[in-house]
């Protein structure tokens, strides 16, 4: 459910307008494998444009989330990303599950938004909630 529209790209905005409750929408590093028949949006340009936080923080101003499920490898790999996502997502419960899990848990996604950030496991699966 969208929050609001000052998002620039029409089809983030229409992507985000158009997740009802439960859908899942996954924002990657340049890295992660894409799973075949989900939509994927790249807004990747070069290394580390757009930064994977650069897009969750977009995205979490727009989207009612109300759950998340991370790599638990992030925690030990990628120590500095993990730190700045959790202060992002602070109050949303997460769930870590190993990253194998986690690359199947993408197949149920609605959309996979692409960055092109280069660094190990930047990735999640933000669950829409409900504006009411």
């Amino acid at each position: 459910m969208l929050k609001t529209s000052n998002l620039l790209n029409p089809r983030l905005v229409g992507a985000i307008s158009a997740m009802g409750h439960t859908d899942k929408m996954v924002i990657s590093d340049a890295g992660l494998p894409m799973p075949p028949g989900v939509a994927v949006l790249d807004l990747s340009l070069v290394p580390g444009v757009p930064t994977f936080m650069q897009t969750v923080q977009a995205v979490m101003q727009h989207l009612k989330v109300d759950s998340a499920v991370i790599a638990e490898e992030m925690a030990t790999r990628n120590e500095a990303v993990m730190k700045e996502l959790m202060a992002e997502i602070r109050g949303l419960p997460v769930a870590r599950v190993p990253h194998e899990q986690f690359k199947a848990l993408c197949r149920d996604a609605k959309l996979v938004v692409r960055t092109g950030e280069c660094t190990p496991y930047a990735n999640i699966i933000l669950g829409a909630g409900v504006t009411f």
